[in-house]
């Protein structure tokens, strides 16, 4: 179902409407400040285990990352960082960028993987962040686009909805996404290293 908000405008009836989707294990797809993502509730595996079919990998294999309302998810589900890599983020954030950070034991055990590292976002985009506050826990989110190639029709909320519509609960219309996936920054080491150039541009 297509749920069309106008702008970022937000429709609190609709929040209200996909938080108890979320809740029950439902996943949407929500517009974000780079490209359109699935998104599930991080505490159900349920969820988890469907955006991990929909992109058609193994749940202990994928690297989705967190959607967080502010810095102070962030510090949640990750282990203690330096002050420089915080005033990157807080610089950054929110913003078209993603954060590997080295996670902690609040993280869901789904989740875990050898490598103990989380990615985290937090969008620069009314809808999601209103999503985010309403559910009260970060979502977890992968991009519409296959990881080699970002179609032009999954920047269209409602052609996303069309191809990929019947396999999710709700298709959330923010307006057209951007071709530009985040900028992705390693930070679990001792220097911040960007390992994929995105829309976010780091300032000087």
């Amino acid at each position: 179902m297509l749920l069309k908000f106008f702008g970022e405008s937000i429709n609190s009836k609709y929040i209200a409407q996909i938080v108890t989707t979320l809740k029950t294990g439902g996943v949407i797809i929500i517009p974000t400040d780079t490209v359109y993502a699935f998104a599930g509730d991080i505490y159900s595996n349920k969820a988890i285990e469907r955006i991990a079919l929909l992109k058609n990998i193994k749940p202990s294999k994928a690297n989705f990352s967190f959607l967080c309302h502010d810095l102070r998810n962030i510090s949640e589900f990750t282990k203690p960082f330096s002050s420089e890599i915080f005033r990157l983020m807080k610089n950054s954030l929110p913003g078209p960028f993603t954060f590997i950070l080295n996670a902690n034991s609040n993280v869901p055990a789904m989740f875990k993987s050898n490598k103990k590292t989380i990615g985290i976002r937090v969008p620069d985009n009314a809808i999601a962040l209103s999503i985010i506050e309403a559910l009260g826990n970060p979502l977890v989110v992968a991009s519409v686009h296959s990881d080699d190639e970002i179609e032009d029709y999954k920047t269209d909320p409602k052609d996303i909805d069309e191809h990929l519509g019947e396999q999710v609960d709700f298709v959330i219309d923010g307006g057209p996404g951007k071709l530009d996936p985040s900028t992705v920054i390693d930070c679990t080491g001792e220097n911040p290293i960007v390992i994929r150039e995105g829309r976010g541009k780091l300032e000087d």
